[in-house]
């Protein structure tokens, strides 16, 4: 069964994977550093804001997986520390069996901005893996690390100590990319229950793409190597297997070694979706100097984002800014249908229709609403609105695509034009001291602008809808089975559904 998990993680249509953009802040127009990405999950995906909190001497907090996993555990209790930060994340519900809620990461109030991403280990290290397994699983990283990190490095450091002390349950290999003002990393976590990770610092002329997530060669004395950090056994454990020959002639490289490289595999050129890794580092160096407007369009690029793609984030992390004003762009689902809206970390509420409800949510098909989220799930869902925006667009994607692209660029255009004074205003009350009203202003645009999402997803699928039918194009289903089967292709705007033939309808954001 495990060997068949590993397998099916590497097709290119798996349902649930995650990418992660990199680029650093000498490639970037602004000088900050850059980072996008999407959660690739079948479940529900809703916005939420975790509060700074303070703790119990005694406090601990429940991770890793249950009995349902893909690969069965038992969760385990963990100590908790005095105090954890801020954070603003896109959680979810469901992953292979893992316990909700889940989250691939977001930014909190230190600067610090986490993505996670699938990173397939060798069929016989997973097969290592004992069960029941008990650990860390990676949405607990994650999470642990928007709570308790000041610094990427931070970030790096606490995943290897909570790997090393409680080991980590897996689906079968994870990579994290945490990135702050000055730097990012590349941590991957491997299966097998050794204990076993690596991680690789990217700087300020680096770009990276992770799809899956990738290290490549990796120095024997790490230690003393300040751009790498990894477990003690991470070389010896590959000696030990006879995965690698100290007295070779090769070096030491931590895909070849550890990463899944059958079917004539390697790390930039995984063959995954329709752009390898190399086909997406190179198309955003083409981009360089990148704007936000830039890894917004790498992020929707209609190669690697369908139906699969949970939401859409973006964020450029500077060089002193107040914690209140720290900035993340996040699309209520997939970015190739929906618009990136601006959200701070000052932001005191999120409106109820971009929070938690039904739709696809874990177990929703066989049991009722509890009581408490009456009043939330009569509120309509963002989720909901553009995924119907997706699937008609996407029934005649040479005509919609482009008009859809458009609308959604000319939103996120204003967005960036009001973002001038609404920081400039905030920065101005926060100076004097008047924090309350900094962050209420923070709310009512981020509340307003996501209102008026909504009401842009709302009127464009209506239009679609009333285009579609009344120009004879409606179609209704064939088959019998509305869940695709797996493997199989999912929605996607891809001209005839052949990438090779795709070329943007519009303007690059660099011509606008």
């Amino acid at each position: 069964m495990l060997r068949n998990l590993v397998s099916l993680s590497l097709f290119t249509a798996t349902a649930s994977a995650s990418y992660a953009f990199y680029v650093g802040k000498n490639l970037t127009k602004d000088g900050s550093v850059m980072v996008g990405g999407t959660g690739e999950e079948v479940s529900s995906h809703w916005l939420q804001l975790f509060p700074a909190k303070d703790h119990a001497a005694n406090a601990t907090v429940s991770v890793g997986v249950t009995e349902d996993a893909e690969i069965p555990g038992e969760i385990i209790e963990i100590p908790q520390v005095n105090h954890t930060f801020r954070y603003l994340s896109m959680e979810y519900s469901d992953f292979l069996g893992f316990p909700a809620p889940l989250t691939n990461g977001g930014l909190n109030e230190k600067g610090v901005a986490v993505r996670d991403v699938w990173a397939s280990n060798r069929d016989d290290l997973v097969a290592m893996t004992p069960t029941p397994q008990r650990g860390v699983q990676y949405s607990d990283l994650a999470r642990l690390v928007m709570e308790r990190a000041s610094t990427a490095r931070e970030g790096v450091e606490l995943i290897g100590r909570l790997v090393e002390e409680y080991s980590e349950a897996t689906y079968g290999g994870n990579t994290h990319l945490i990135a702050d003002k000055d730097e990012g990393w590349v941590v991957w976590e491997m299966a097998g229950g050794q204990k076993l990770w690596a991680a690789e610092r990217l700087g300020k002329n680096d770009i990276r793409v992770l799809y899956p997530g990738y290290i490549q060669e990796f120095p024997l004395n790490f230690t003393d190597h300040p751009d790498y950090m990894g477990s003690p056994n991470i070389v010896s454990f590959a000696v030990d297997q006879g995965w690698w020959d100290p007295d070779g002639s090769k070096p030491f490289n931590i895909f070849e070694v550890y990463g899944y490289t059958g079917d004539g595999r390697s790390a930039r050129e995984g063959g995954f979706k329709y752009m390898s890794q190399k086909q997406l580092e190179d198309a955003t160096r083409a981009m360089v100097p990148v704007t936000e407007e830039n890894m917004m369009e790498r992020v929707r690029d209609p190669r690697i984002a369908d139906d699969q793609a949970g939401y859409g984030q973006v964020v450029s992390l500077h060089e002193g800014t107040p914690s209140s004003l720290l900035r993340i762009w996040i699309a209520p689902t997939g970015s190739l249908a929906a618009p990136f809206v601006p959200w701070w970390l000052g932001v005191q509420k999120v409106i109820p229709e971009f929070g938690l409800h039904r739709y696809l949510y874990d177990r929703a098909s066989g049991t009722f609403l509890n009581t408490d989220y009456q009043l939330q799930e009569a509120s309509v869902f963002a989720g909901r609105i553009f995924k119907r925006l997706l699937y008609y667009m996407c029934s005649a994607p040479e005509t919609l695509h482009p008009v859809v692209t458009q609308m959604l660029e000319g939103f996120e255009k204003e967005s960036a034009k009001d973002i001038q004074w609404v920081e400039a205003a905030a920065s101005e009350l926060l100076s004097k001291g008047e924090d309350d009203a900094a962050h209420s202003l923070l709310t009512y645009y981020s509340n307003s602008r996501a209102e008026k999402a909504l009401a842009l997803g709302q009127t464009t699928a209506a239009a679609l809808d009333g285009f579609i039918k009344l120009s004879g194009n409606w179609k209704g289903p064939e088959g019998s089975d509305i869940n695709s089967p797996s493997g199989k292709e999912t929605v996607n705007c891809l001209i005839g559904h052949n990438p090779d033939k795709w070329e943007p309808k519009t303007r690059s954001r660099s011509e606008l």
